[in-house]
């Protein structure tokens, strides 16, 4: 879908405040509130906002441990690679899992409550992954960046 200038401005304007009203949002983006809403709707059924969702402040939940797990398998058949991301895609602790390119398979972006956490999932869950062969994991000591929004340029 080509975005528009207006289009753009009502996403940047959703992701820095998704529970803006559309009043708010029309007067910001200079449209009707009526306008504003059809494009809304429109940018949720084409699927550019694929959702709403509140951002939680994981060390105020007990999730302050971010670890980054990459993860080799045994083996690239398809059937392999589907039963792991099927098994990893359940685990409420995993916030991320990309296929890679590279040494890894996958890369996975863990939240935890500490090391000790960490271990036990590393024992109870990843070491028990369909195909895994390998796990190499690497502790966030702190988060310089980390964006929820898109830039649109």
């Amino acid at each position: 879908m080509d975005l528009n200038a207006t289009d753009k401005a009502i996403l940047l304007a959703l992701q820095k405040d998704g529970r803006v009203t559309n009043i708010e949002l029309a007067d910001r983006v200079g449209l009707s509130p009526s306008a504003c809403l059809r494009r809304v709707r429109s940018l949720e059924e084409s699927g550019v906002i694929n959702g709403y969702a509140a951002v939680l402040d994981p060390a105020t939940i007990g999730r302050g441990t971010s670890v980054f797990v990459e993860i080799s398998l045994s083996s690239q058949e398809e059937s392999v690679l589907d039963a792991f991301e099927a098994a990893v895609a359940v685990h409420p602790a995993v916030m991320s899992c990309h296929l890679m390119a590279g040494d890894a398979d996958y890369l996975v972006h863990v939240v935890c409550s500490d090391v000790a956490h960490y271990e036990q999932l590393h024992r109870t869950h990843f070491a028990l992954l369909p195909g895994v062969a390998r796990i190499r994991s690497s502790f966030a000591l702190r988060t310089v960046v980390d964006r929820i929004d898109h830039e649109l340029t």
